[in-house]
């Protein structure tokens, strides 16, 4: 545990003293919930307020797990951490840790922008039920960035990831419900992972009971993660270092 610690604490220290990586990371997503939050009524803010979370949370994982990784396989430096006897659960469980302190952050100003700029109020019971539905569901983006970060080549991580990011967040009804999608769109979001999310989330943010509907697919999506991420590291570490 102290292992993990030190690696956590080392890869947070290193990406806070990189505004190019904060400045955006906590910025974006609340820019873009004052954008789409504008024009809602009744439940609508809490809604969207909710779904920018899990925009914010999942930016995080596919930047600092799928670009993150993706950068340094390539590097002597992480060829050298493989020759260290901390193995790869340690290292990934300290970059999950890091990445949940900037995923915290980003969602944090998220409410911040939203309680003090929109006609949203969150109670206690409200905001433990959005935090654990968060967390639970960001779980699968998280093994989705890793199975990116060592699937894709290290200069095409990067346009990968905003590509996935930005169509699933769109297409899986994070910006907007899933209603004002087009026809077209209307119709694939039930099947994307960022639909399951947004609903667990819009469930949360109105009190609503836990839908296991969504629960169940992100589950499923989490073991379908799980397993690309685990072949691309094995594929990976073969190629390299057999």
């Amino acid at each position: 545990m102290t292992l993990v610690l030190a690696h956590a604490r080392a890869m947070t220290v290193e990406l806070a003293r990189h505004p190019a990586y904060v400045v955006p990371t906590l910025a974006f997503p609340a820019v873009f919930f004052l954008f789409f939050a504008s024009s809602a009524s009744g439940n609508g803010p809490a809604v969207r307020m909710a779904t920018f979370t899990g925009f914010a949370a999942i930016g995080v994982a596919f930047f600092q797990f799928g670009v993150g990784i993706a950068v340094e396989r390539g590097s002597p430096w992480e060829a050298y951490v493989r020759t260290l006897p901390a193995g790869v659960g340690v290292r990934l469980a300290a970059r999950l840790l890091s990445a949940a302190v900037f995923a915290a952050a980003a969602a944090a100003v998220v409410v911040a922008v939203a309680v003090a700029l929109t006609p949203v109020s969150l109670t206690g019971p409200r905001c433990l039920a959005l935090a654990v539905a968060l967390v639970g569901g960001v779980a699968p983006f998280a093994l989705l960035g890793v199975a990116i970060g060592y699937w894709a080549p290290p200069r095409g991580a990067l346009p990968i990831a905003n590509l996935l990011y930005l169509v699933l967040s769109y297409a899986g009804g994070l910006w907007f419900r899933p209603q004002r999608l087009p026809p077209f769109v209307e119709h694939v979001s039930p099947l994307l992972p960022t639909r399951a999310l947004a609903d667990v989330l819009a469930a949360a943010a109105v009190g609503a009971g836990p839908p296991w509907r969504p629960w169940a697919a992100l589950a499923a999506f989490a073991a379908l993660f799980a397993i690309a991420a685990v072949w691309g590291y094995r594929r990976d570490e073969g190629r390299r270092y057999r």
